[in-house]
């Protein structure tokens, strides 16, 4: 017989699959975008990561809680999807209004890990038409300025090589940290998507945390979706081949 525990658990779990399979034939009948339904038991980001493997799946869209993302969360089964997923997660934001990623923010910095952005920044172009809004800042030094503008232009030329919209600001000094002018920069101009590297700051790969940009980035966002990519030693294997 089963005992009280595993009865209630049985019946949240076919609540959850009559919730999941409703919301699979609207999506179907509204957006004719065919979704398949699974529940599973365990710890979330192992959870997610053997899904991925097994489905081949190229990323994870991901809901957060409350109007400040993961800032109530962090070092939670949540961040813990985030920092050690193989592939990008898209964290979306319950205040967000709108799922369609016309205009994307792209930090530029001197990270070489940060420019396996650019596949991801490429794919979205490609398949949905979105304008890249590449953002920097001037650091008062020159040979530093003179290492962002070169990055800047390295991902300008495989932007028009592949017939991607494009627009660039370098902000001449940074009146507070960098995390706070990106999300300002974003909201100034009403962007639908923020894309940052999750590096860890020590740099070591074997052992990924939230660097704190990018902590500051996803903590702070109010109501635009924030794209996680963790860095890879070996490049970049979307699978687009561009």
């Amino acid at each position: 017989m089963q005992d009280k525990n595993e009865k209630q658990e049985e019946l949240i779990k076919e609540a959850a699959i009559a919730r999941m399979e409703k919301l699979s034939i609207d999506i179907k009948t509204k957006h004719g975008i065919d979704c398949s339904t699974n529940i599973l038991s365990g710890k979330i980001y192992k959870l997610i990561k053997e899904v991925v493997k097994e489905l081949k799946c190229n990323s994870v869209i991901m809901g957060s809680h409350g109007a400040s993302g993961l800032g109530q969360i962090i070092g939670s089964n949540s961040s813990r999807t985030i920092v050690h997923s193989n592939v990008p997660i898209i964290v979306v934001k319950s205040a967000q209004s709108s799922n369609i990623y016309n205009s994307i923010v792209f930090p530029v910095d001197l990270a070489i890990e940060s420019r396996q952005k650019v596949k991801w920044a490429i794919h979205f172009g490609k398949s949905y038409g979105s304008t890249i809004r590449l953002f920097s800042f001037k650091n008062n030094d020159e040979l530093l300025d003179a290492k962002i503008e070169g990055s800047i232009r390295q991902i300008e030329n495989m932007l028009k090589e592949n017939g991607i919209n494009y627009t660039k600001y370098i902000k001449e000094h940074l009146e507070g940290n960098l995390a706070d002018e990106t999300l300002k920069y974003a909201e100034s101009i009403d962007a639908d998507l923020l894309m940052i590297m999750t590096q860890s700051e020590d740099k070591d790969f074997k052992e990924l945390v939230f660097g704190t940009y990018a902590q500051q980035i996803v903590n702070t966002s109010q109501h635009i979706p924030v794209m996680c990519i963790n860095p890879n030693k070996i490049g970049v294997t979307t699978g687009w081949g561009y």
